[in-house]
């Protein structure tokens, strides 16, 4: 406990009189002197565990361990948003609500695993390798070849009833990448003459 002697603020502006005996207060503080914990791994930790299977079907440290299993597909998407900058909290109120945010965020893994698997599989049938974070690799992540994408520019302008199509950054990795996910690649290729069509559809 720690006494602080303080003057309290004039009520008045100006310089107070020399008669005015100036007042004081006094008051308390609590101080606090606190330690730091030291964090163990043997601390306990959380997971929230999402799953329409009830429990009959098996207890939930059985599921958990079936999750993690699946080494393949969902689990190596999911360590990005282990961090707490990765994703903003999101409030759901309703269990309806959790379930669905919940089967879309896996279905999201799943088409991310897929990507990754088929590019994966056509680099390997074919002995290639395509631009990875640090150089030509043969097992780039979902990440990596979206990411090839992001200097594909398609500049697509119509002056009256002509229609201009121009592709920018297109390579032949690119390409790969179309067949190997079913894509067309018709999409990116550049007419050879600029001509008059229709465009009622957005490339992929």
């Amino acid at each position: 406990m720690a006494v602080v002697r303080h003057r309290p603020k004039r009520a008045r502006r100006g310089r107070p009189p020399k008669t005015e005996v100036p007042q004081e207060v006094l008051s308390s503080r609590l101080v606090v002197e606190g330690q730091a914990l030291a964090r163990t791994d043997e601390a306990p930790g959380w997971t929230v565990l999402a799953t329409t299977r009830g429990a009959e079907v098996g207890a939930d440290t059985e599921m958990l361990q079936a999750y993690h299993d699946q080494h393949t597909t969902v689990e190596p998407g999911c360590r990005w948003i282990k961090t707490p900058a990765a994703m903003s909290p999101v409030w759901l109120e309703k269990p309806e609500r959790m379930a669905a945010v919940a089967m879309l965020t896996v279905v999201g893994f799943l088409v991310y695993a897929v990507i990754q698997r088929q590019v994966r599989l056509s680099l390997r049938d074919s002995n290639q390798q395509r631009p990875g974070n640090k150089g030509p690799t043969p097992t780039p992540t979902a990440a990596v070849i979206l990411a090839l994408f992001g200097s594909v520019t398609m500049v697509h302008f119509r002056v009256g009833s002509l229609e201009v199509l121009h592709v920018h950054g297109w390579q032949d990795h690119h390409g790969m990448v179309c067949d190997a996910l079913g894509i067309d690649r018709s999409w990116y290729e550049v007419p050879p003459m600029p001509q008059n069509r229709q465009a009622n559809a957005t490339p992929p």
